[in-house]
């Protein structure tokens, strides 16, 4: 690899999360402030998050949106995080609050916490549940916590939890563009 920055080198995205860790009010506004700081087309902020932390009422009503599968471990996170945007005719919304959840998860792992996103969630349920304004998009949920025990999790996702982390080679991400005049 090259040298690049263990914040980027060593992020992982477990599911075995502690299940009685709790994050600190400074942690979580830290990852916020990091999000915040993200840059946006215009620095139109277009981000907006809902914060559950484990056991209180957000947490429980984001819970219930993702897939039974994804219950079985997000459960166990300090925080679950519904990360939207706000849809006021931004064509670059989404790339924006990817780019804000981005910077969240670099700076959980400077803290050293550990992010899981869901992007397979229920997002009309989320609108009702949370009472959304009308013109905020439900994306995906970030869950975050301390590491935890992978074993503590179903065989199948043990299976996923210990296998090592691959990436497909730089070169398969390159485009092969020719010149196309004649």
């Amino acid at each position: 690899m090259t040298d690049l920055t263990p914040l980027l080198a060593f992020r992982w995205s477990p599911r075995s999360f502690d299940p009685i860790a709790e994050l600190t009010p400074a942690e979580v506004t830290t990852l916020l402030e990091a999000a915040r700081w993200a840059p946006s087309v215009d620095n139109r902020q277009p981000w907006r998050f809902a914060v559950g932390h484990r056991e209180d009422e957000t947490f429980k009503r984001i819970l219930v949106n993702l897939p039974a599968t994804e219950q079985r471990w997000a459960g166990r996170a300090s925080v679950l995080l519904l990360a939207a945007y706000h849809a006021t005719g931004n064509p670059f919304a989404a790339y924006d609050l990817g780019q804000a959840v981005a910077h969240l998860t670099v700076q959980a792992t400077a803290l050293g916490l550990h992010v899981r996103q869901v992007a397979d969630l229920d997002r009309v349920g989320l609108v009702a549940d949370l009472d959304l304004p009308a013109d905020v998009r439900p994306y995906v949920v970030t869950a975050v916590g301390q590491l935890g025990d992978p074993f503590s999790l179903p065989a199948d996702l043990l299976v996923h939890e210990t296998s090592l982390r691959h990436r497909r080679p730089l070169a398969e991400l390159l485009l092969s563009c020719s010149n196309s005049s004649t």
